[in-house]
Order: structure tokens, then sequence, then C-alpha cells
């Protein structure tokens, strides 16, 4: 039996699982990624890791990720525009994680400590591949039997097998926050409560999240917008007070008790435009090719991504551990479950997008909690 040459492109969530379900069934894979550190840049908020926990169990990993889950973030508060609390719920003390939200920082390392020393080659960004060799931006190359590109959204390695690119679907973002709010703001710290604080609108809604570090996350979200809207929204992000107020104006008629919110961000104020890859994306298995996560089936971003993730690397392990002398058997494998898997989180990620978009946005998602 050969053992394969396994080179995963990206070391974030998916790409990581991957690796480690692969290392507890005793085959070797490297990871390769473009940044050059472990710390060398944020890694983002908090997580709704829920179907993904499956993933963590076959890893071996489940007793340390609820070491490190936070199970108040499961609270939900949901209002109108005019301050109006439509739902709120609190979870029990002692209630099972069934979702718990995880800061991806401390998710991320987990997963890296799980792994051996050096399986990770940081500083390592792929530029192409052929001939089983692939290519990095330093001029330096290494051998594959199989290429996962695990490279999220604007995934390089995607193109090798198929020509679908990501589509902006009409909702831009504006990240802000508040840093140790409880500190800082403690009147803000009781509204947002412990876990998630979701107002929404006629096209805008703004969502506020407790994070691990005490910071909460803030994304106020324009739907039905074009993907230049930043450019004509009159954000002027290079001046974060002046810009903090035009997000302010943008909110005509909400509640001053959220508007709150926004004036006690501080500087750090990101722009992100939301793409996706189409519903069902499927491509020609490659015998020597694959992918997984973002850069296989791109989402909205309403909880799922993440999991999805998780779940692939999982899936992707598990098939290859199961045929190791038959690398294109197991990438045909993976792929048939991965896109039924995926397809239909996609079709609920993108019926509650439309939720979000419409009108009566906030009574529809009541229905969604509170059916019948």
């Amino acid at each position: 039996m050969n053992t394969p040459t396994i080179a995963i492109v990206g070391a974030g969530l998916g790409g990581l699982a991957l690796a480690r379900v692969l290392h507890v069934n005793g085959v070797d894979s490297v990871v390769y990624e473009r940044e050059p550190s472990r710390d060398a840049r944020g890694q983002g908020g908090m997580l709704d890791i829920h179907s993904g926990q499956r993933a963590l169990r076959e890893a071996g990993l489940i007793d340390a990720f609820f070491a490190i889950a936070r199970g108040e973030g499961q609270d939900m508060r949901l209002l109108q525009p005019d301050g109006t609390l439509l739902l709120q719920e609190d979870t029990p003390d002692d209630a099972p994680l069934a979702r718990p939200e995880v800061d991806r920082a401390d998710l991320r390392d987990l997963l890296l400590d799980s792994l051996p020393e050096g399986t990770v080659r940081w500083g390592h960004a792929f530029t192409s591949a052929e001939g089983g060799r692939v290519r990095f931006a330093d001029g330096g190359s290494a051998p594959y039997d199989l290429l996962v590109g695990a490279d999220g959204a604007r995934s390089r390695v995607r193109p090798l097998v198929t020509d679908v690119r990501p589509r902006h679907i009409g909702q831009n973002v504006v990240e802000i926050g508040i840093p140790d709010i409880d500190a800082t703001h403690p009147d803000l710290a009781a509204m947002v409560g412990r876990g998630t604080y979701w107002v929404l609108g006629d096209g805008i809604s703004l969502g506020a999240q407790r994070n691990g570090d005490g910071r909460v996350r803030i994304g106020i979200s324009f739907y039905r917008t074009g993907e230049d809207w930043f450019a004509t929204s009159g954000i002027p992000f290079d001046d974060p007070p002046a810009a903090r107020a035009r997000l302010i104006e943008l909110l005509p008629g909400w509640d001053p008790r959220v508007t709150a919110l926004v004036a006690a961000c501080d500087d750090a104020i990101v722009p992100r435009s939301i793409s996706t890859l189409p519903v069902g994306l499927t491509w020609p298995s490659r015998p020597d090719v694959t992918l997984l996560g973002d850069a296989a089936h791109l989402m909205p971003p309403v909880g799922e991504g993440a999991n999805m993730a998780l779940l692939d690397g999982a899936a992707l392990g598990r098939a290859l551990a199961a045929h190791p002398d038959d690398v294109p058997t197991a990438v045909a494998e993976y792929e048939r479950e991965m896109f039924e898997r995926s397809s239909a989180a996609a079709r609920m990620s993108t019926d509650l997008q439309e939720m979000l978009m419409a009108p009566d946005a906030a009574q529809r998602m009541l229905a969604f909690f509170q059916p019948g």
C-alpha cells in the first residue's frame, strides 16, 4: 500500500479538521498557509457550532471543544428598529450545548494544537499546481498526490475544478465593535445580554454578539444594495468618528438605545461585501484535486459555513482513511456526500437570507424561531 501525499491549501477550520482526522487515522498530510504565522491576523468573531460538533467528535476533540464553548452564547434577543422586543431566549445554565458559541480563534487554536509539529507550513502562498507539484509565491514547490483547496471564499485552487466564481448577493456589511463592554458601557452590556442581540428592519439589520474576550462585535447589514454601494454610501472609512456618525444617519428612526451601540464603538471599522457560490454547485470529479469549505460552497453568512467546513474536513479525512491506496475513489465518495449535504445547507441559508432581505424581516424571523 502506497501512502498518498496530501497537500492541503489553507489553515482554516476545514483544512485543519481534515488534517486532524487524517492524523487520528494514521495518515500524514501537510497544510500550506499563506499567513506567516498563526497569530498574523485576527480570526473573526464567534461561531455557532451545531452540526459541526459531529466532526469535532470524530476528530477526538469534542470534550476540549465543550471546555472552550460558551453555552450562554445561545441567548438571543430579537427586536424591531423602534426598540420593540419581539423575542428573548435565555439559556438555562444546565442546558445542553446544542448550539454553543465559540471564538473562531479559540477553535482554530484547538485544531492547530491537536496536530503534530510541522504539519502546518506557514508563509506558503499558493500560486499554481501542475504535474503533481504545488507551487508557492516564494518560488518553492512541493509534491502532491491529492491537492485540497481549503483556501476560502477567494480560493485560488477552485479554478482547477470549476470556472464558477462567487457573485455578490446584494448585501454589504459594516463591522464595528465595543471592547470590554462590561467595564466601559455596562448599560449597553445589559441591553445586549450574554449572546446575540438582533435588530431587523426594512433592508437593514444590526447584529451585536458577545465575544469571549469581552468585546461585542457588531455587524450592520445593508440589503438590496449593489457591489459598489460602499463607494456611494457616504461612509468615510478613513475617519472613524465621522463614519460612526454616518452609520447612525443611515438608521433613521431607530431607537436611540440601538444607535448608542454604534456611537460607543472603537475605531476599527471594516466594510465587507457578501458574495456566494451558486446553490448546488458541483464539478466533474478529479482524481488529484478537490475542495472543501467556502472554496467549495460559499453560502450567505447565516451560521452554516463553519459547520459545513468542519464536516467537509471530517468527511474527506474519513474517505481517505478508508481508501488510502485509492485516492480517486476516496475523492469521488467524499464529493458525492459533500455535494448533497452542502446543497441542502445552502438552500436553507439562501431561504434565511431572503427572509432577512424582506420588508417584514423581523416578523418573518419571529415566525421562523417560533413556528405555529
